[in-house]
């Protein structure tokens, strides 16, 4: 299905692009989230008399991500879990839990944009999480996972 893109998706296209997806994925993700567009002649016409206000819109959206990203590279984050003797974890500590502690320290982050390369954190250590905010705007946060022994 040819579509038109509305904003720009990583590893798909940028603002304004009309590219080749598969049905399903235009029809049950892309077009519903107004990320794209049928590609018709008349919305092409239409994207292109609208093309000015959506560029700003998506040059104001990137700034602010842009502006999140410098507030949280860098950042060091604490996560208490109980630990068995040897320093593994009861469980484990997941994107879920990272959200939760960077919209304690007044983030909003939602667990979808925490991209962990290792998958769910198991033992007691420094780890480092990627956060992406918009399409190619990402932070590095250090995720330190301490141990408090169970009784």
């Amino acid at each position: 299905m040819q579509i038109i893109l509305m904003e720009t998706i990583a590893k798909l296209g940028r603002l304004g692009d009309v590219v080749n997806v598969k049905s399903g994925y235009a029809r049950n993700y892309l077009v519903p989230q107004g990320k794209a567009q049928r590609a018709t002649e008349q919305t092409i016409a239409e994207f292109e008399t609208r093309r000015a206000e959506l560029e700003q819109k998506q040059a104001d959206v990137q700034a602010a991500a842009k502006a999140i990203a410098d507030r949280l590279e860098g950042l060091m984050l604490q996560i208490t879990q109980k630990t068995s003797n040897d320093g593994k974890l009861f469980g484990s500590v997941t994107n879920a839990n990272i959200a939760e502690a960077l919209n304690e320290q007044g983030f909003v982050i939602d667990k979808s944009m925490i991209r962990m390369p290792h998958g769910q954190l198991k033992q007691v250590g420094d780890y480092s999480i990627k956060v992406v905010l918009h399409g190619d705007i990402s932070a590095q946060v250090t995720v330190s996972v301490l141990g408090e022994t169970a009784i």
